[in-house]
């Protein structure tokens, strides 16, 4: 940090296993890329290729590397690894990821059904030599999923060798844990949390207000995916209280004490 201040929350150095956050690139190009590093590999964990875009993406060797070089572990979205499994290509897949020589990679199962089992034992063949995240959720938002069902499928996957499990939220942060209109399933997550470990979870929270929701409940060592390129910064500020939004979350309590009476007794002079 370029400052010394108290009461900064304190952060995990990378690699770390807790305050992941996971940026989610949807077609930057290799200069983008650069000067996403320059800027903020310090920062970001993870970097998700998301949905397909890595079909498509051009210098897809050249970003990888800039990316594992930089000391950011990058991977390809779950939807393509599902695009594969429809297609019958599961070895395919396992072989074409290895070719990049990608050691983190998504399972998922949020656009196509795919038998809880299975899932798992694809799970426990893959986190035999690389590191797994499975994705948990539909990405259909008229398809709700029970809490004892969530929790069942988190519990399982991680028992067969994930790393993390994500909870599904999407790019727009409004399905999965959230509701169409982006806030929170207050009470699904209540449940989640009281029978799985947070930090073995990553929550896909795109918006600032879920962000924001998140912090506070969990602290600044939360794990949060599906960043935006330009928002990773303004997340570590939310972490760090440096943000309005998080402003009082690591004073201590008589400094907000004191401050907000100052500020309330500024509204009583001005009346």
């Amino acid at each position: 940090m370029n400052f010394d201040l108290p009461f900064i929350p304190e952060r995990p150095l990378k690699p770390r296993n807790k305050g992941l956050t996971m940026m989610m690139d949807k077609g930057l190009s290799l200069q983008e890329t650069a000067n996403f590093i320059e800027a903020n590999h310090h920062l970001t964990d993870i970097v998700k290729f998301g949905f397909g875009t890595a079909f498509v993406t051009n210098n897809l060797t050249e970003k990888i590397n800039l990316y594992k070089s930089a000391g950011i572990r990058p991977y390809f979205g779950g939807t393509l690894f599902e695009v594969y499994y429809a297609r019958g290509k599961f070895e395919d897949y396992l072989r074409m990821i290895d070719s990049y020589g990608l050691d983190l990679v998504e399972i998922s199962d949020g656009s196509i059904i795919i038998e809880h089992d299975k899932k798992c034992e694809m799970i426990h063949k893959m986190a035999k030599d690389r590191t797994v995240l499975s994705e948990v959720g539909s990405k259909d938002s008229g398809i709700l999923i029970s809490p004892n069902r969530w929790i069942k499928m988190m519990t399982t996957e991680l028992q067969a060798g994930t790393w993390k499990v994500i909870a599904e939220g999407r790019e727009a942060g409004n399905v999965g844990v959230f509701r169409p209109n982006g806030s929170a399933h207050t009470m699904l997550i209540n449940k989640i949390i009281a029978k799985v470990k947070p930090e073995e979870i990553l929550w896909e929270a795109p918006q600032k207000n879920q962000q924001v929701w998140f912090l506070k409940l969990f602290g600044a060592n939360v794990n949060l995916g599906n960043i935006a390129p330009n928002e990773v910064i303004p997340l570590e500020c939310l972490r760090l209280g440096l943000r309005g939004d998080t402003f009082f979350d690591h004073l201590p309590k008589d400094y907000e004490l004191q401050f907000k009476q100052v500020n309330s007794e500024q509204v009583e002079d001005e009346f």
